[in-house]
């Protein structure tokens, strides 16, 4: 049965995805303002910044530090978004906060409108980034390294107001909200540090996948707000179980990152000092979940290719990689996308590295029908080799028939990666993080 916080959680969804940072800060005072408790490092971008704040939550637990880590979206439970040492936050935990958010944001309403104000209704995202303060607070994290939902300056990650913000990459996103062009986007990302001077002043950005010309104007917005620019060079010694160079990348901009925290906060918090052999040996074990993961068996053959590429950029990405990696080789694809998706650019990207295609779909309502699929394969003159609802049955039919020579490629959704994650983790090491977590909502906000 479920708790009384999910309960209350899932009435969140109907209020959508909300900019701005009113209600976050005045909950946020109904409880002391636990997110001021700890120290903070915002991550912002278009691509690229889960894995950013993943490498960079363990480069610092290496060297010692109690890190808390916050994410989105989730793969399989909710709990994975909210992260102390990498163990995610307990059922009680949560469903404990959620309600003790949900109280304060009563309380904060009631004074709002008594006021003469609007009421108060906190979004799904402002409740679980609230809970994360909470949570972090309580656990007595040195540092959290915070990922932004969507943009920067009115995202309710920004009420933590860290003194580093990373800035992942810029693409057109969200232009409804965010604005109609990189440059717009780029400067409502940076505004996660504070829109004024006296806001942003001796903080700084540390900026990775920047076109020459946005690079040109992010330091014109770092200039008027007095802030400092870090652009990381891109190494050539960075060894990742995540195949692909923009994890390198972005595993650059992490260990940049955390050697101007530890520079900055290190003594505070017992003399701690940046050690390069250090942070780069933890990145050799760090997979980030779902994202060019490889699943190896026990005899170390690569059997599974995970990755949540679900728009023709990211495909673009999974191509470049694949091709790198391994040339020439065509792989066995275990496909599905939603409706919503650019499929047929996904799938022209794709076939010259798929030598068969199976089309699956999750119950979930926004998933593309198979027949759908089938279509889009069909005006490309590309034939199906099996299709199926995804399920254990499923995979383990189309594994079977590819035999354990061949490695099989699983993408297309990061919902439908999630799922393949819940039906995969207790055969791979490599997933067992998800043990014990059971699937919650799959809504991504």
């Amino acid at each position: 049965m479920q708790n009384a916080g999910m309960e209350y959680l899932e009435t969140r969804l109907m209020f959508g995805m909300v900019p701005g940072l009113t209600s976050t800060r005045k909950i946020c005072e109904t409880l002391g303002n636990p997110e001021k408790k700890f120290k903070s490092i915002h991550v912002v971008g278009t691509n690229g910044k889960g894995s950013t704040s993943f490498y960079l939550a363990g480069i610092l637990q290496a060297h010692g530090l109690k890190a808390g880590l916050y994410t989105s979206p989730h793969l399989v439970n909710l709990r994975e978004r909210i992260r102390v040492n990498d163990l995610p936050i307990g059922d009680a935990d949560l469903n404990r906060l959620i309600l003790k958010v949900k109280e304060a944001a009563e309380k904060a309403s009631a004074a709002e409108v008594a006021a003469g104000g609007t009421p108060i209704e906190p979004t799904f995202f402002e409740v679980l980034t609230i809970v994360a303060f909470l949570y972090y607070a309580e656990q007595g994290v040195d540092v959290a390294v915070l990922e932004a939902g969507m943009g920067g300056r009115l995202d309710s990650t920004a009420v933590a107001d860290g003194r580093i913000a990373v800035v992942t990459s810029i693409g057109l996103e969200h232009t409804e909200v965010l604005g109609a062009t990189e440059s717009a986007i780029l400067k409502e990302k940076m505004g996660v540090v504070g829109v004024t001077r006296a806001a942003a002043i001796g903080k700084v950005f540390v900026l990775g996948g920047l076109s020459e010309d946005l690079l040109d104007v992010a330091r014109e917005i770092s200039a008027k707000l007095m802030t400092a620019v870090a652009v990381p060079i891109i190494r050539n010694d960075i060894e990742l179980p995540n195949l692909g160079q923009h994890y390198v990348e972005n595993a650059c901009l992490s260990l940049v990152a955390a050697k101007l925290f530890l520079a900055d906060c290190g003594t505070s918090l017992g003399g701690v000092a940046y050690d390069d052999s250090l942070a780069v040996g933890c990145l050799r074990n760090r997979s980030w979940a779902g994202r060019m993961q490889k699943l190896m068996d026990a005899q170390g053959n690569v059997r599974v290719i995970l990755d949540g590429a679900h728009n023709s950029h990211a495909v673009f990405r999974l191509v470049q990689t694949l091709a790198k990696y391994y040339p020439g080789k065509k792989f066995h694809c275990v496909f599905g996308a939603l409706k919503d998706k650019d499929v047929g650019v996904m799938l022209k990207l794709m076939a010259p590295y798929v030598s068969h295609w199976h089309i699956t779909k999750t119950p979930y309502p926004r998933f593309r029908e198979l027949s759908d699929l089938r279509g889009e394969l069909a005006g490309l003159g590309l034939n199906v080799a099996s299709e199926g609802e995804l399920s254990r049955e499923y995979i383990d039919a189309v594994m079977n028939e590819i035999g354990n020579a061949e490695t099989l490629l699983i993408t297309g959704s990061l919902y439908m990666i999630g799922a393949s994650i819940e039906l995969l983790k207790n055969d791979f090491d490599g997933l067992s993080f998800f043990r014990g977590l059971t699937p919650t909502t799959n809504e991504h906000r």
